[in-house]
């Protein structure tokens, strides 16, 4: 089998064509510090940095940190909404515009921001999930991915000290301190002005906190209170303040009920990752971020070669190709690069098509129906009856069909939303209904029934949920793949409904998490190309 294609699922997950996103960085090199927007401390001390509100000037001490080794950073914040994804996304963007190679990440299973990320970058954002991966899983692919990169540059989740477990073992701080990266702090200075001190004081002291290496002010409305804040910190907090982003509504990516709106919804998506990049280039200190990441000390873990203990198969016989449809268009975007790679691994040709506007299946073996926003695109879904015929007759003459949340709706009946209801697939025999409140939220542990070669009965797996929808009327005699030990799935701890053909849940896999699942799958979908 020919090697799998890297283009494909980047040009399709991240929605550009090849020439926008596929850069040479052949010839460039990162501007030193001195070749910046500022040049040696005119202070003549090192750590001094200047930032004025209404302009663009800024000076970095080239002696500010250390030697570089392996340039990595982690963005963060003390809550969300702060504006994390806003930073991230202009330094990847500016800095890549500079030749630079960046390669961003997420921390935890979030599908949205990592398609902006991406965008931003110019190349795939990697997830890194304590649940699912694991310490020993994140620094193997944090090394994998970032090692080679200029940049390895990390968005955190929610505040720096939260996660799942109490004891914060799993939080974005948890995380800088395994990856030994210092963490830039960007705060929402919103109807704040000398509280910022103790604000950031708390961060910088609390007990098991990372190297907090530098601060960026956001959503500052001004000189005044800018000249505030820098008092305050400078008394009692003197950490570099790298950026002071104003008050600014171009630079602004829209939300919804599940977070970000995609890139790939927005026709307009270069305009914003433009305005967000000039914000970022005109108000914060590249060469000081550049500086600060370059302090990373080298690394002494065990290298990838050693093992992780986590079998995603990536080792394992060589098998017969098997082609396989997945949805992929402004509808249905969620998919994990690692996911779609262990697929490859396992012998799977991806072909995309779009339930949005292609009126039939191209000629697969099998459909993978990944999560999205089929509840944000009635019209166009309604309207597309060639593609949902094409579907449900698949279905009916037992091609297998796996399917994730987004994917598990389209299948459907039906999807209302109040009082409306329009028509999906009809694949499976009950419909959904969008709800104000999420239904499933977070992360889930799993267990096989035995229902299907994987996973086995008792098998503990892991996965996680973000939805609004719930089923409606489900026959008592549907059968289930999966018992929820923890989560909703389904409902009365049930999820990865078994029904002809088609295996489908609202919980969405990561490989890590669900070792066997792509080896599975694979052979979920072979049994069906060899009529079995």
């Amino acid at each position: 089998m020919a090697e799998p294609s890297f283009f494909l699922y980047l040009v399709i997950i991240q929605g550009s064509v090849g020439s926008d996103i596929i850069r040479s960085f052949q010839g460039l090199r990162p501007r030193t510090p001195t070749e910046g927007a500022g040049g040696a401390s005119p202070s003549g001390s090192p750590n001094h940095f200047q930032c004025y509100f209404r302009g663009s000037r800024f000076r970095t001490s080239v002696n500010a940190y250390p030697t570089p080794t392996w340039p990595r950073l982690l963005v963060a914040a003390p809550r969300k909404s702060s504006g994390k994804t806003l930073v991230t996304l202009g330094l990847a963007a500016a800095l890549s515009s500079r030749g630079l190679k960046v390669q961003t990440f997420k921390r935890g299973p979030d599908y949205i921001d990592p398609l902006w990320l991406g965008r931003a970058s110019g190349g795939l954002c990697r997830n890194l999930d304590a649940y699912f991966m694991g310490e020993a899983g994140i620094r193997r692919r944090f090394r994998e991915f970032g090692a080679g990169a200029d940049l390895s540059l990390i968005e955190g989740n929610m505040g720096l000290f939260d996660g799942r477990d109490p004891n914060g073992s799993d939080s974005a701080a948890a995380m800088a301190r395994l990856l030994e990266t210092p963490v830039l702090l960007v705060v929402d200075c919103r109807g704040m002005g000398m509280s910022v001190g103790p604000l950031i004081h708390g961060h910088v002291t609390f007990p098991g906190a990372p190297r907090i290496g530098g601060v960026i002010l956001n959503q500052v409305s001004g000189a005044r209170q800018e000249a505030k804040i820098r008092a305050v910190l400078a008394q009692h907090c003197p950490l570099p303040i790298l950026g002071v982003l104003p008050r600014s509504t171009a630079a602004v990516i829209d939300e919804r009920h599940l977070g970000l709106v995609p890139a790939g919804e927005r026709d307009d998506w270069g305009e914003r990752i433009a305005a967000i990049t000039d914000l970022v280039a005109r108000f914060i200190d590249l060469e000081g971020i550049l500086a600060l990441a370059r302090s990373a000390p080298v690394p002494e873990w065990p290298s990838p070669e050693t093992g992780t203990g986590i079998a995603d198969g990536h080792e394992h016989p060589a098998r017969q190709p098997v082609r396989v449809g997945y949805a992929a268009d402004r509808a249905f975007q969620f998919y994990y690069p690692d996911n779609l790679e262990a697929l490859a691994r396992a012998g799977v040709e991806l072909v995309p098509f779009s339930p949005l506007t292609d009126t039939a299946l191209p000629p697969v073996s099998g459909l993978y129906l990944g999560g999205g926003f089929p509840e944000m695109f009635p019209e166009e879904l309604t309207t597309n009856q060639g593609l949902r015929e094409s579907i449900r007759r698949e279905a009916a003459q037992g091609m297998p069909i796996y399917a994730e949340c987004g994917g598990l709706m389209l299948l459907s009946r039906s999807i209302r939303w109040g009082e409306r209801e329009v028509p999906m697939a009809g694949v499976l025999p009950f419909s959904v209904a969008m709800g104000q409140r999420p239904v499933g939220f977070g992360y889930m542990a799993l267990e096989g029934t035995g229902l299907l070669p994987w996973p086995a009965a008792g098998e503990r797996f892991r996965g996680h949920e973000f939805h609004y929808s719930r089923g409606e009327d489900l026959p008592r005699e549907l059968a289930y793949a999966y018992r929820v030990i923890e989560g909703t799935g389904l409902g009365e701890g049930r999820d990865g409904v078994v029904h002809g053909s088609v295996w489908a849940s609202y919980a969405h896999l990561h490989t890590d998490g669900a070792p066997g699942w792509a080896v599975a799958a694979a052979e979920f979908w072979r049994r069906g190309a060899a009529g079995s």
